[in-house]
């Protein structure tokens, strides 16, 4: 029997090292220091020591929750929360982030009096809106902005940030960091104030790093797809040196029949609201795997062997085997995008398997059918 849950992810610490590595040196030679991500894998302590022990000294995340359960592990870093507190959640922004970003002052004169309460100064990030349209200040308005936080007691200002080709999609263009730079340089300047982060983007800015001749004030980027993914992020090309095998989804069979392609009887709303329409392909080997949305988003998976997702229901994900002999009880490996990773790694349903490989493996080399 094995002792692990039969859909799960499998995730290679040594491949994830090597990508630490790789940015750590890629965005240094610039001088550009390094946020690790980690909501995207739900703030895993095994996960987040890799990344510690690879150079990464700062851990940020969208969620407390994580936050906390990576200090109660031990990790050794300093924590930043990613999105802007919400009122309800200040004293444990104040207790478990050494850092947040923000975005309204009202959030902020509350941070104030809960730091001032609990003896915990706190640090800030103002996150400004450079088009993007998720979250942020407007420039127009950065400057009242400020002069209304710097009285405040136990809240220190720490740098600016940007976010780009999330919500929006907008890009981290060479004009949109040089407006940027500029916004920052001009605060240090009015308000004397120097700025240790000059936060860019994420993911999003590996072309703009690779083709500019100058970063300008821009010193750090929050990077979380590219370390687990191996890519960048606007068009989710691989980033030359990275691995894009750190995690695998693997899946068992439950069911394996010829069957029809088509369903037979009138044709209503599935059980998500869509009414689904199927090409005629005669019989097909329908294959079942025992997953569905409760446990990852489907839609985000890439089989590693020929086959087709048709479909998914709750807790059942439809296969077209093509040629392939699938059993039950046979598992399927999958690449995962960065919803899949995201649903996986939060889905109670899924099992958390970490491995060790040689870093050099290539991803074909890897059992994409486990018997």
């Amino acid at each position: 029997m094995i002792d692990f849950m039969s859909s799960r992810v499998e995730i290679d610490l040594v491949k994830l090292g090597k990508n630490v590595e790789v940015l750590l040196n890629l965005y240094g030679k610039k001088k550009i220091g390094i946020m690790g991500v980690t909501k995207g894998v739900c703030g895993t302590a095994e996960i987040a020591e890799v990344l510690v022990s690879k150079g990464i000294r700062i851990l940020a995340d969208s969620k407390i929750d994580n936050l906390r359960n990576m200090h109660d592990a031990n990790i050794k870093a300093e924590y930043v929360l990613l999105k802007t507190p919400s009122l309800s959640e200040i004293d444990l922004v104040i207790k478990n982030a050494d850092i947040s970003f923000n975005t309204e002052i009202a959030v902020i004169r509350c941070l104030s009096a809960a730091a001032m309460k609990n003896e915990l100064p706190h640090k800030i990030i103002l996150m400004v809106d450079m088009g993007d349209l998720r979250e942020g200040i407007l420039p127009a308005d950065l400057d009242r902005f400020i002069q209304d936080v710097l009285p405040l007691p136990g809240i220190t200002i720490v740098g600016i940030g940007a976010n780009f080709a999330c919500l929006g999609g907008v890009k981290p263009t060479e004009a949109k960091m040089r407006t940027l730079s500029s916004l920052a340089e001009h605060i240090e300047e009015k308000f004397e104030i120097p700025l240790t982060y000059i936060s860019g983007g994420n993911s999003a800015n590996y072309n703009w790093f690779m083709a500019t001749d100058d970063i300008g004030a821009i010193n750090n980027l929050r990077i979380g797809e590219a370390i687990f993914l191996g890519c960048e992020t606007l068009g989710r090309t691989k980033i030359p040196g990275l691995c894009t095998d750190v995690f695998t989804f693997v899946a068992e069979v439950i069911e394996s029949k010829m069957k029809a392609s088509l369903p037979d009887g009138e044709i209503g709303q599935n059980a998500f609201g869509d009414t689904p329409q199927f090409p005629d392909r005669g019989q097909i080997r329908r294959v079942i795997l025992g997953v569905g949305c409760q446990d990852v988003l489907v839609s985000g998976l890439t089989p590693r062997i020929d086959i087709e997702i048709l479909g998914s229901s709750s807790d059942h994900t439809i296969i077209d085997a093509k040629k392939t002999d699938l059993k039950v009880g046979d598992e399927v490996a999958f690449d995962l995008n960065y919803g899949a990773l995201l649903s996986a790694m939060t889905s109670p349903y899924v099992d958390k398997k970490f491995i060790q490989s040689t870093a050099n493996d290539s991803q074909a080399e890897q059992n994409v059918l486990i018997k």
